[in-house]
């Protein structure tokens, strides 16, 4: 998904974010505002995508800052609210597959843009996808040999572990991470912190710290396990924003909330609509 004029805004309220949750030298904050704005001017352009752009920012600010984790302690209270969170939502959902998968989709309501009152208000609602191919997807992971599961932000880990149990009745199911840190996105660390290693079976991460996917830097044992899959089920809009850029393969699964105007009109859906969508 290329960038729409509505992304600029989005990419400079992230610089000023990231920057603030860096550090509190205000000097290295300024640098590094500075130079992650010089970026956005500089590779802002319709032809691009702000999974790209976005990934040189926060690469910036944590060379500028020193820091190379701003958003930790963000992730930390996230995986905390999360794991009480589910204990209550879980019974809003039945014990089978549509369940499993509108509980791991009603997860993605997290976002490091909102506030943390309204997020868990929308987690406690019941979801509904305004596109739903969940009962394709189910006949395809009946079929499926094996299975990526690319993995979206770090409070999201229990509420995909009753799905990604689900799946493993009927594929191999291999759980995907970021190598390093990159907003509030999953790693194997985040996973080891929230006491969870071992539940998730095989992780690998893409080999890039980027939000969603940049194809050409993932390293070669996260491509060769992109290419075998027989199904990649995709977490959240970074993965969306990524992956709709190849061709439709009917392998790709979204499932996401539409959390801005320009993700929500690409996929035809209300802003904060759930997407089930196999693509």
């Amino acid at each position: 998904m290329k960038l729409t004029p509505d992304c600029n805004n989005c990419l400079r309220g992230l610089i000023n974010q990231a920057a603030n949750l860096a550090t509190n030298n205000a000097v290295l904050k300024q640098r590094a505002i500075e130079k992650a704005t010089r970026i956005l001017e500089e590779e802002f352009s319709y032809s691009q995508t702000s999974i790209v752009i976005a990934t040189k920012i926060h690469k910036v600010i944590k060379e500028v800052t020193r820091n190379p984790d701003p958003y930790k302690a963000m992730k930390e209270r996230e995986i905390e609210v999360a794991r009480e969170l589910h204990q209550e939502v879980k019974s809003l959902y039945t014990s089978d597959f549509e369940g499993y998968l509108k509980l791991a989709a009603a997860a993605n309501a997290i976002d490091f843009f909102r506030e943390p009152g309204i997020i868990e208000e929308d987690m406690r609602s019941p979801v509904r996808f305004a596109v739903d191919d969940s009962k394709q997807l189910e006949k395809k992971l009946k079929n499926a040999g094996k299975v990526l599961y690319l993995a979206d932000n770090a409070g999201e880990i229990y509420f995909d572990l009753t799905l990604l149990e689900w799946m493993r009745q009927f594929a191999h199911v291999t759980y995907v991470v970021k190598p390093l840190p990159v907003q509030n996105d999953v790693t194997l660390e985040d996973i080891k912190w929230a006491g969870l290693e071992g539940e998730f079976g095989k992780v690998i991460d893409t080999g890039v710290a980027s939000p969603g996917i940049i194809i050409s830097l993932a390293s070669t044992e996260f491509m060769q396990e992109f290419e075998l899959a027989d199904l990649i089920f995709a977490k959240g809009m970074g993965y969306y924003e990524s992956l709709s850029e190849l061709p439709r393969k009917g392998k790709y699964f979204y499932c996401l909330k539409a959390k801005c105007k320009p993700v929500a009109d690409s996929l035809g859906v209300p802003v904060n609509g759930y997407v089930a969508m196999l693509w």
